[in-house]
C-alpha cells in the first residue's frame, strides 16, 4: 500500500517468468542444423524469495498526471485496462521497461473496446483507441521520477486531451508492435509502477516508486513553433446516414513544431540532459454528409 508519497506496505503477490537463456540457445541451434519447424521456450520463474525490503520500494520518485474529460466510454475501458495491466509491474535495476510488453497485446479477444485511432492520416474507429492516454501518463511519471528515457515518439497531431491540464508537447503515442515507450531503471534497486483513475474527476495517475537517491529533476516550458492552420474541412457523401444530417467524425487541429528540455542532477552535477521533440501535423476536421433516404 502506499500513501501517495511513502510505500506503507509492500510484497509480491505473483511471481513472474523469464526466459531460460540457455535452454532456449540449446533448442534453437538444435531446431537451425536439424531444421525444425519450431523452437520450445522454456520459461522459468523467478523464484528469489527476496524479502519485501529487498526491493528498495520505499518511496514517491514520480508522479503524472492527465485528464480523460469528455472520453466515450469505449476509451475509458481502453486506457483504464492499459493502466490496470502495468499498474503493479517491477522493473529490476539496471533493466529496460517495454510499455508494449508490459500491457500485452491490444485486441478485442483482450478486452479492448472498439474507440477513436489514428490510422493512415485519418482518425477512425479502431481496437484499442486511448491506450495512448495510459503512455501519455506514465511518460510524465517517468520524466518527473528522473528516468532516463529510451524511446517515446510523439502523436501525428495534437490530441485534446492531453492539453486538459498539461502544456502542449508531453505526449507519448503507441502502436503495437513498432512503436514503443521504454525507460531504464538505473537505479540501484527495484522500482515499481502504479497506475490509479477516479472516473467522477475523469482523471488518471501514475506513480513510480523506488530508493531515492537525491536526484532533482527541471524542465523547461515547452517552446512551440512553426504553428500552421488546419486545411479546410472535408465534407464526405454518407448513404447511411438520413438525409440533411451531418456527423463531425474528425477534429480540427494546428499543426506545430513543439520541444521542451529535462536536466537530471545529482549532488550538483548533471546526470544528463535531454530535450524532446515534437513535430504535429495540421489536421483538418472531417464531416460525413447524410445522402440517404
Amino acid at each position: 500500500g502506499t500513501d501517495g508519497q511513502r510505500v506503507v506496505g509492500f510484497e509480491v503477490t505473483e511471481r513472474g517468468e523469464s526466459l531460460d537463456i540457455n535452454a532456449f540457445t540449446r533448442n534453437f541451434k538444435e531446431a537451425f542444423f536439424l531444421k525444425k519447424d519450431s523452437v520450445s521456450l522454456v520459461m522459468k520463474r523467478n523464484d528469489d524469495n527476496m524479502p519485501p525490503e529487498g526491493y528498495g520500494i520505499f518511496a514517491l520518485l514520480g508522479e503524472g498526471k492527465s485528464k480523460f474529460t469528455g472520453s466515450i466510454p469505449g476509451r475509458i475501458n481502453n486506457l483504464t485496462l492499459a493502466a490496470q495491466r502495468t499498474s503493479g509491474v517491477l522493473v529490476p535495476p539496471g533493466d529496460i521497461y517495454s510499455f508494449n510488453a508490459s500491457i500485452g497485446e491490444i485486441s478485442a479477444a483482450t478486452g479492448y473496446d472498439t474507440a477513436y485511432i489514428i490510422s493512415n492520416g485519418r482518425t477512425v474507429l479502431g481496437e484499442g483507441g486511448g491506450v495512448c492516454q495510459t503512455s501519455t501518463t506514465l511518460f510524465r511519471a517517468i520524466l518527473n521520477a528522473g528516468l532516463p528515457i529510451v524511446e517515446r515518439h510523439p502523436h501525428a497531431y495534437r490530441v485534446g486531451y492531453y492539453e486538459i491540464d498539461s502544456p502542449v508537447g508531453i505526449d507519448a503515442s503507441v502502436y503495437q508492435p513498432s512503436l514503443d515507450l521504454r525507460f531504464k531503471n538505473d537505479t540501484p534497486n527495484y522500482v515499481l509502477i502504479e497506475a490509479v483513475w477516479d472516473l467522477q474527476e475523469q482523471s488518471l495517475t501514475f506513480r513510480i516508486y523506488g530508493t531515492p537517491d537525491g536526484r532533482k529533476v527541471e524542465m523547461t516550458e515547452p517552446v512551440v513553433t512553426n504553428q500552421s492552420a488546419p486545411p479546410a474541412p472535408l465534407y464526405e457523401d454518407d448513404a447511411s446516414l438520413p438525409k440533411g444530417t451531418t456527423w463531425q467524425v474528425d477534429f480540427a487541429a494546428w499543426g506545430a513544431q513543439v520541444s521542451f528540455k529535462r536536466t537530471v542532477t545529482k549532488g550538483g552535477k548533471i546526470l544528463y540532459e535531454d530535450t524532446f521533440a515534437s513535430s504535429y501535423q495540421p489536421w483538418r476536421a472531417i464531416y460525413k454528409v447524410g445522402t440517404g433516404g
